[in-house]
């Protein structure tokens, strides 16, 4: 990336005090790191490529401690961890996963992500791009949509436009169903989005009849709330 006015909006959209920690995933050349080593002096930047690494610990000397050759996804905080980033795009999804496997130690995220994974994670029920991610991170996250990046930032340009949100932890300490059993749910019910929650659903249902407000929805019209609720009756009728 090299349009520094995106670099800057992207670290400003992270609040500079409330964490123990802070985490750039992927520094690359370190067009955001610059800018975060201004803001926090609690910062760390993960990155698997030792290049990458080397060349950022020559730039900053000072530094040089902060630059970690470390993959995140195999990385667990020990304790409250702001993440933020330009993520690789090809693990962008499994670096949300793993934030949500550290929910109670990451209470905020800001990254940049092709723009339909950004969206996808933002949507609400009714829409498409709404789907078993966009789920598993509203269940535990405020998600707000920031903005757009065009291609032409980027250098060489992708040939897809980014986006970049901001996730923030939200009040809901542990899902008050089997949290197991609702990730269950959802996957099943999005493997099959275009089918009714009657139909999609039936090999958890055990000739469980669904309420009849579920029995002719699709997946993608259903809340976190309602996955939660639909959860619990088929727990009910399994116990």
């Amino acid at each position: 990336m090299r349009d520094e006015n995106v670099a800057i909006k992207i670290v400003e959209a992270l609040p500079l005090e409330g964490f123990e920690q802070v985490i750039e995933i992927g520094p690359g050349d370190g067009v955001l790191s610059k800018y975060l080593l201004d803001r926090y002096d609690n910062i760390l930047f993960f990155d698997v490529d030792q290049e990458s690494i080397t060349h950022l610990k020559n730039a900053y000397p000072m530094h040089r401690d902060k630059f970690i050759l470390q993959d995140f996804i195999a990385f667990k905080p020990t304790v409250e961890t702001a993440v933020i980033g330009n993520f690789p795009y090809n693990i962008s999804s499994q670096i949300l996963f793993r934030c949500l496997e550290f929910k109670d130690r990451i209470p905020e995220v800001v990254g940049m992500f092709q723009r339909e994974v950004a969206q996808r994670i933002a949507q609400g029920p009714g829409s498409k791009q709404y789907g078993i991610l966009s789920v598993f991170m509203q269940a535990y996250y405020d998600i707000e949509y920031l903005f757009t990046v065009d291609e032409d930032v980027f250098d060489p340009p992708p040939k897809v436009k980014s986006g970049v949100i901001r996730c923030i932890r939200n009040e809901r300490k542990a899902l008050p169903c089997d949290e197991k059993l609702f990730k269950t749910v959802v996957k099943t019910a999005f493997n099959q989005r275009r089918k009714t929650l009657r139909n999609s659903l039936k090999p958890l249902l055990r000739g469980l009849e669904l309420p009849e407000k579920y029995s002719w929805e699709r997946p993608e019209q259903c809340s976190v709330e309602d996955f939660i609720l639909l959860t619990e009756l088929i727990n009910n009728n399994t116990a």
